[in-house]
């Protein structure tokens, strides 16, 4: 019997196999049987926003766990978990082969509850009675407990209240609120004849099924989490619940862009990522955004958000509109050291859990990001160029003006932008890489701060470009010359003070003392991301990504390998994130390096299919493709990730060469290869502004060709350039 749990007791994490249910701010992650099993393992469990609800969750059947078949999660996020029951559960071990004589169905979803419905057909020739138990467990862990902090003390746990088929666990938490899990057992009329419910208490329940042969039982349980006084709306039939979640699936589909090729696969992986795009929303005082991963990170991270945003481009403008909405409303206002707060700063994390009402982490919300800022302003202005929204453009200019005022009084006198934390609480490290590790020298020693990133320059150039096209399109010509001359000048200073002769790329950062650290990474890549190089050492910097040291064979690695912090089964140092990987690619187009983009493509194509949902993961090790048939997994990924799920549309974007200007109805099409395993692409419904077009590409002999098809909703001038 579970019951309640001890956070600070919790095993480690369970690997990599995992089940995955979401809907809104609830989630589940539990093992390939639907289980959280072990209870209170750090990667398991129902959430609601940053509160775990269920550590414990496990169906067991008459003489122990029963026999899986199969296990599938649906791209509309419904589960199907199929079991068997056999002879050896009844202890026929001898004389015979056993026999598979029950089968058992579970399927599970979650709409305003997580729901677990279980279905058993009797085949053998009796009739039987089957027993199963189903045990379970509330922690209330925040999250930040579940990823392994440890707390002075927490709040009270309530005495278990059970009401007939309904069991209630609370807790009182630090934060003044009341914390609420309900399980209830559903039954209809027609089962309740069949079940006999022999137990049902605050840490589980057992019940026992009478079958005739060939006939059916079924049952449910539902759980409800909820925060003060909240409660679960009236039950409703699975299959009811199941419809609901299709129709709101398939009608977010509709509104993204279509995709179909010659490489069925591949567009099984696209419409995976474009469900993940949707799963991973979350609503917080009733605004959108999409959450970075799960289980992790299911809350709204500045840095995540806006460059998922931008990768989804592709197939919908929705992701970027919430993301600059939802953190225009939580920019800073104030000069407040403890959350690294400045005025006109974009946060990095928001926290809704009892941790951060408590006080005791500073996420209400962090701004400790030195890129989220002028990655807000590249967005923006990406947004408008993919959808002219002059609206919302309009809506958002005030606090672009706030982001880039925080730009302009942040940079040093030599222009570069420089972070170093201003609470102890707060990350030492406050670029992507933000591990404690994630920012060393060749040698292996972490850099001290004030550091400047080398891609952080070039967001910053690429906002202040695009904030002077924005301006000057406004009339503001003379703040866009000021600004244009700001940022030629900022990358003037990257090439002069952060390249780097020998390895031919540039430098990760420059460190407190201005030195350069000379670590050999994939930052450099974004800086293509950003058109912050000049042509000549774009090249360079593509050919030492893709070089053997920085190429994995799956992608290419956040750090070279020979580095003395090299461990490609790290964090930061040595791992493949394709989020990265994307961004570099992306980069590689830009400079009209779209075959390199290709290469990127084809290594994280090759590692995808051995992912389980054709998901890229968050990372994954950098252990060399020759020296293994498989990727190897990272063991506490987030999958989905919401930068992974997007990178596969930028990935694709990159190798097509798609550029867009809405604003002059105008799509340019640049040098686009297709990669050897994809003989046509097509591109259904590509919105531009007002207009939808279909898109045509095919590979030949001697190239990637372009087609356009129907064009819906206003004109578009399509230019194509196939320039090699």
């Amino acid at each position: 019997m579970f019951g309640y749990a001890d956070p600070s007791q919790q095993p480690e994490a369970t690997g990599v196999d995992k089940l995955v249910l979401k809907r809104s701010n609830l989630f589940l992650v539990a093992n390939r049987l639907g289980d959280v099993s072990p209870a209170g393992a750090r990667d398991l469990g129902l959430f609601l926003t940053d509160t775990r609800h269920l550590s414990g969750w496990q169906l067991l059947v008459q003489g122990g766990p029963p026999l899986c078949l199969s296990s599938q999660v649906s791209t509309d996020y419904v589960s199907q978990i199929d079991f068997t029951i056999t002879g050896l559960h009844e202890g026929d071990l001898l004389g015979k082969e056993p026999v598979n004589y029950v089968h058992l169905r579970r399927d599970q979803l979650i709409d305003d509850v997580f729901v677990d419905r279980l279905v058993l057909t009797n085949f053998q020739g009796r009739p039987i009675r089957q027993w199963l138990e189903v045990e379970w467990a509330a922690d209330f862990a925040d999250a930040f407990e579940v990823r392994g902090a440890r707390r002075p003390r927490r709040g009270r746990y309530h005495a278990p209240e059970v009401d007939g088929r309904r069991v209630l666990l609370r807790y009182q938490g630090l934060d003044g609120r009341e914390y609420l899990t309900e399980v209830r057992l559903d039954l209809d009329g027609e089962a309740d004849r069949r079940i006999e419910v022999d137990r049902f208490d605050g840490g589980g329940a057992r019940l026992a099924l009478r079958l005739e042969p060939g006939e059916s039982g079924a049952l449910a349980f539902s759980v409800f989490a909820g925060v003060d006084g909240a409660r679960p709306r009236p039950p409703r039939p699975f299959g009811e619940r199941a419809t609901t979640a299709h129709r709101a699936y398939a009608e977010w589909a509709e509104r993204c862009t279509g995709f179909s090729s010659s490489n069925a696969v591949f567009d099984r992986a696209l419409v995976q990522a474009v469900a993940d795009l949707k799963a991973l929303q979350v609503f917080h005082d009733d605004q959108p955004v999409i959450s970075a991963g799960i289980p992790w990170y299911t809350c709204p991270f500045g840095r995540d958000a806006l460059i998922t945003g931008f990768q989804a481009l592709l197939s919908t403008p929705e992701v970027a509109r919430q993301a600059l909405r939802f953190l225009a409303r939580l920019q800073g206002t104030q000069d407040d050291p403890e959350r690294d707060e400045e005025p006109g700063k974009i946060p990095h994390e928001i926290r809704f859990g009892e941790m951060a009402r408590a006080g005791e982490v500073p996420h209400t919300p962090y701004y400790g990001s030195v890129d989220a800022t002028p990655l807000f302003l590249v967005l923006l202005s990406e947004y408008v160029l993919w959808t002219d929204d002059q609206q919302t453009l309009a809506e958002l200019l005030p606090a672009a003006e706030r982001a880039l005022g925080w730009l302009e009084r942040q940079s040093g006198p030599d222009g570069l932008l420089a972070y170093e934390r201003r609470t102890r609480k707060g990350l030492r490290n406050q670029g992507w890489k933000d591990s404690h590790d994630g920012v060393p020298f060749a040698s292996g020693r972490p850099a001290d701060p004030p550091i400047a990133l080398v891609e952080v320059q070039g967001y910053a150039v690429d906002a202040r470009r695009r904030m002077a096209d924005l301006l000057a399109a406004a009339g503001r010509e003379g703040e866009a010359e000021r600004l244009r001359a700001a940022a030629d000048a900022l990358a003037a200073q990257v090439d002069a003070r952060f390249w780097m002769p020998g390895p031919e790329t540039y430098a990760l950062a420059l460190d407190g003392a201005g030195r350069q650290v000379d670590a050999v990474t994939s930052n450099p890549g974004h800086l293509l991301f950003s058109r912050a190089a000049p042509a000549g050492r774009a090249h360079q910097v593509t050919a030492s990504l893709l070089a053997p040291a920085m190429w994995s064979g799956w992608g290419i690695r956040t750090l070279a390998k020979g580095q003395g912090a090299y461990n490609p089964l790290s964090y930061h140092d040595g791992t493949v994130w394709p989020h990265d990987n994307s961004l570099a690619a992306m980069g590689m187009a830009c400079y009209g390096e779209t075959r390199g983009a290709g290469q990127v493509l084809d290594g994280l194509w090759a590692a995808l299919q051995h992912f389980r949902h054709l998901r890229l993961p968050e990372l994954f090790c950098g252990l060399e493709r020759d020296a293994g048939q498989f990727p190897v997994h990272y063991p506490v990924a987030c999958s989905p990730q919401a930068w992974s799920s997007g990178a596969i549309f930028l990935l694709v974007r990159a190798c097509l060469g798609i550029f867009p200007d809405a604003p002059r109805r105008t799509l340019h099409i640049a040098s686009p290869a297709l990669p050897d395993w994809l003989d046509h692409l097509t591109l259904h419904r590509l919105a531009i502004g007002p207009a939808r077009a279909t898109l045509q590409f095919t590979r030949t002999a001697s190239g990637t060709y372009v087609s356009v098809g129907e064009v819906e909703g206003g004109p578009l001038h399509v230019r194509i350039d196939l320039r090699r």
